[in-house]
């Protein structure tokens, strides 16, 4: 993946910690990764913590332009990836309707390349008829679906629900860029 931008979009998911390690491991591998955060995404980490680990700046609102020209635009144009992971129930279901409400959003919406998610909710969320039927909507457009895994989630309940692994999401970068791990080095 060396040479190779990925958005990293986080969402608000408590999952949004393990975001950081899997920017980590990303530039570790020689990978632009441009993070945009929500809102909810920045209540749980910071993003500090992302323009720390990805030494470029992050964007977490449609409001604060430091140019003419909107990053999340510009974004959408300079990836070879959309990476969301965490990815919320609520942004599968903006996603999958088109709703281009925030900076993540937005861009998504004007992105056209590949995508991947890694969904992160309660189980009983990921089990609920709407979220499936978003999900169905995503993976008829194409969209690339790592996860969710199954065991313990941040609530204490067990089911299906949790992050996928980083190196399985990593893998499934790769997969989608067309390299294989031998082609790293």
């Amino acid at each position: 993946m060396k040479d190779k931008t990925v958005v990293l979009g986080v969402t608000g998911s408590i999952a949004a910690y393990k975001a950081a390690d899997l920017c980590s491991k990303l530039v570790q591998q020689s990978v632009s990764v441009r993070v945009v955060m929500t809102d909810s995404a920045s209540k749980l980490v910071t993003p500090a913590t992302f323009l720390a680990i990805s030494r470029n700046p992050v964007i977490t609102t449609l409001w604060e332009l430091p140019e003419w020209q909107p990053k999340h635009i510009a974004l959408s144009d300079e990836a070879d990836l959309l990476l969301i992971a965490p990815c919320t129930a609520n942004f599968i279901g903006k996603l999958a309707s088109g709703i281009a409400d925030d900076a993540l959003s937005t861009l998504a919406v004007s992105y056209s390349g590949p995508t991947i998610i890694a969904p992160a909710m309660n189980p009983k969320m990921w089990s609920h008829p709407a979220v499936k039927r978003n999900v169905e909507t995503l993976l008829g457009q194409g969209v690339i679906l790592v996860g969710p895994d199954r065991g313990r989630v941040a609530c204490g309940e067990d089911g299906t629900g949790r992050m996928a692994d980083v190196q399985d999401i990593i893998e499934t970068c790769r997969k989608t860029l067309g390299q294989s791990p031998a082609t790293q080095k």
